[in-house]
């Protein structure tokens, strides 16, 4: 009686393995982008929380304040000058939209996009 043989072939492995690495390859390439996202966001609240119980807020100390923030923790996208800050009948309001480009590999690249809207009462 034969035995066979039961099991991935190295064939196999490579079929199963080479999708895992393009996916693993450009969530490396992605994590940096979320991650300056995730400070983008968090500069926002800081702002709002600063500044929700003043009643004498400006224009001026709003972007002062977010500008500190985006200096301390290294924000470079996106600029203070993609930055709008406003005023409404709820409050000041900021708000940001930006693209990055995350080149994978030749002329293939990943865009993501980001918006940001923050009130402050």
């Amino acid at each position: 009686m034969r035995h066979r043989q039961r099991g991935v072939t190295f064939l196999g492995w490579i079929v199963l393995l080479v999708p895992v690495a393009i996916v693993g390859y450009v969530a490396i390439r992605a994590v940096p982008v979320y991650l300056n996202y995730g400070k983008v966001t968090r500069a926002f609240e800081q702002v709002r929380s600063e500044y929700s119980s003043t009643e004498s807020t400006t224009r001026e100390l709003i972007k002062s304040s977010l500008e500190k923030r985006f200096d301390v923790d290294y924000i470079e996208s996106p600029k203070m000058a993609d930055v709008s800050i406003r005023k409404t009948g709820e409050g000041w309001v900021m708000e940001v939209e930006w693209e990055d480009v995350v080149p994978l590999m030749y002329n293939a690249s990943l865009l993501v996009e980001f918006q940001e809207s923050v009130t402050i009462p």
